[in-house]
């Protein structure tokens, strides 16, 4: 009996190592909209010389740069949302990453705990979240008075929950 115990005990261990799927995965999808970004934000640099060169300056021009770079960066936060989870699981469940504790830039991607990926995750996509909500309001029509007091509101509730949040993280 104790026989079978064993093996079984062995496969159950040795079955966290199907999280080396989430690893890869995770870190070949933080690679391709760091990329993705990048390439949008060299579209961007390249409308810009156009119009520069063209000495025109189309409708909505501002607009859409910001719009452009806003949407990049919303990228860029998904992809290190990605890279901290990749890293996490990696940390909790397959090993420590030794190369990380050689750096002195490290502690951003050391996770001891479960609940310590949970909080940077949460983090993160907090402001991704942000970054998406100024992007659609770059874009949204004000029709009124109640439509500014809406913004007004909504950019206060905003403002509060990134200072609990803020607030929260200092023990």
């Amino acid at each position: 009996m104790r026989f079978i115990e064993s093996i079984f005990e062995s496969i159950l261990w040795n079955s966290r190592l199907f999280v080396l799927l989430a690893v890869v995965f995770g870190l070949i999808g933080s690679i391709t909209l760091f990329v993705v970004a990048s390439i949008d934000i060299y579209g961007v640099a390249v409308n810009v010389f156009n119009v520069i060169i063209s000495h025109s300056h189309p409708e909505n021009f501002h607009e859409m740069i910001v719009g452009g770079i806003i949407g990049a960066v919303d990228l860029y936060l998904i992809a290190i949302v990605l890279l901290i989870f990749a890293f996490g699981l990696y940390e909790l469940f397959i090993s420590d990453i030794d190369a990380a504790k050689e750096s002195s830039c490290s502690k951003i991607l050391e996770i001891h705990s479960l609940d310590q990926l949970k909080d940077k995750l949460a983090k993160v996509i907090i402001m991704v979240l942000v970054v998406s909500f100024f992007q659609r309001v770059l874009h949204a029509e004000l029709n009124g008075a109640l439509d500014m007091l809406y913004l007004a509101l909504s950019i206060l509730a905003l403002s509060l929950g990134l200072y609990f949040l803020h607030k929260g993280g200092e023990h």
